[in-house]
């Protein structure tokens, strides 16, 4: 679809084309050499791809709304964000391909387009951590319960978040060479973090595989269709291991001309913008709304009134462990004392004296 959105790449390093770079006069559209210190894209940006894609990624968008709607499943909101800022951001780019000059529409779409992923990411986190819950009798694999599992994992998936939108601002085509080499380094660590996490989640979903099979056998399990939702979420995080690999392969040769993939757009639709629409396409299709039915599947949340008198049990408790210790050095004191004043006098009931406030503190 974009196999024409090519730029020559330049024949200069990063860095010494930052430090003879001039301002070009903008041609049709704004377009300038890439070389330019006004250009703020490594190609000439193509129009009509990114309406394209912003209107299928818009359509799928609505679906998981109405989906959301439908199956009353509030935490899509977060897959909704992810295919929101995809759509959002290539309507930016298509902006920016008329208005190439425009540093916002450039920023922006950049921003969006490589972070956007995280949140499809955080999605099937959440997804298998339910599934975890409603599937499995114990309601945990490899030990770890499916509520822990969401969170432990959820605040890794914020952490790649920040860690790539550092690098992703600072990796901007708008800044200087230094600025840009040391955002691909940072957004390179961001993206390894997050294929690490990755990894290790899929393990935990082999984990869950086998032990579901091994309880194929069982009604709990047999009423409850689990294979869909679970081969679902292997494509998911494949077509984000894509994309992670896409990327990785992309900044790690870095802005020269013997790297051709920063310099074709084409690359980037192709391992970036589709894997990622197939993703949320496939979710739109097997949706966890379909197999994670009635309110088991969903962790249990305490009402405010519960979790107050939860912390009031708690601070009554440790209030009471407070004062039972208080007491145990009181009668310690008092045998001590007691033992003392005997021993002054040779008053041979002094151990007994001793061995009784012993005896009370060990009570305590």
């Amino acid at each position: 679809m974009a196999t024409n959105t090519t730029s020559e790449a330049p024949s200069q390093t990063s860095g010494e084309a930052a430090a003879s770079c001039t301002t070009a006069v903008p041609g049709k559209y704004g377009n300038v050499p890439i070389t330019a210190c006004n250009s703020y894209y490594n190609f000439n940006p193509e129009f009509a791809p990114a309406v394209a894609v912003c209107v299928l990624f818009g359509i799928l968008t609505l679906a998981h709304m109405a989906e959301a709607y439908m199956f009353k499943k509030r935490y899509c909101w977060v897959l909704i964000m992810g295919a929101a800022w995809e759509a959002i951001g290539f309507g930016l780019h298509a902006a920016g391909a008329h208005d190439q000059q425009n540093a916002g529409y450039a920023t922006a779409h950049n921003l969006l387009f490589l972070l956007s992923p995280l949140w499809i990411n955080a999605f099937a986190y959440m997804t298998f951590a339910r599934m975890v819950h409603y599937f499995l009798p114990e309601s945990r694999v490899w030990k770890i319960k499916g509520a822990s599992l969401a969170k432990c994992f959820v605040w890794a998936d914020i952490l790649a978040f920040i860690i790539q939108g550092v690098g992703g601002l600072m990796a901007n085509p708008g800044n200087d060479s230094s600025t840009m080499k040391t955002g691909v380094d940072i957004y390179m660590g961001g993206i390894a973090v997050q294929e690490a996490f990755v990894l290790f989640f899929i393990s935990l979903m082999v984990l869950f595989h086998r032990q579901s099979v091994s309880l194929e056998t069982s009604i709990r399990v047999r009423e409850r269709p689990w294979r869909p939702l679970l081969y679902a979420l292997y494509g998911v995080l494949l077509a984000i291991t894509v994309r992670i690999i896409f990327r990785l392969v992309e900044y790690s040769r870095g802005m020269q001309p013997s790297n051709p993939v920063p310099f074709h757009e084409a690359y980037a639709y192709a391992l970036d913008a589709f894997p990622m629409m197939a993703a949320i396409l496939i979710l739109a299709v097997i949706h966890p709304g379909r197999y994670l039915v009635g309110p088991e599947s969903e962790f249990p949340k305490k009402s405010r009134k519960e979790r107050k008198a939860e912390k009031k049990a708690k601070k009554a408790e440790k209030q009471a462990a407070k004062a039972e210790r208080k007491a145990g050095r009181h009668f310690a004191k008092v045998g001590e004392l007691a033992y003392n004043e005997s021993s002054d006098r040779g008053d041979s009931g002094s151990w007994d004296a001793y061995d009784m406030s012993e005896q009370n503190q060990a009570r305590v």
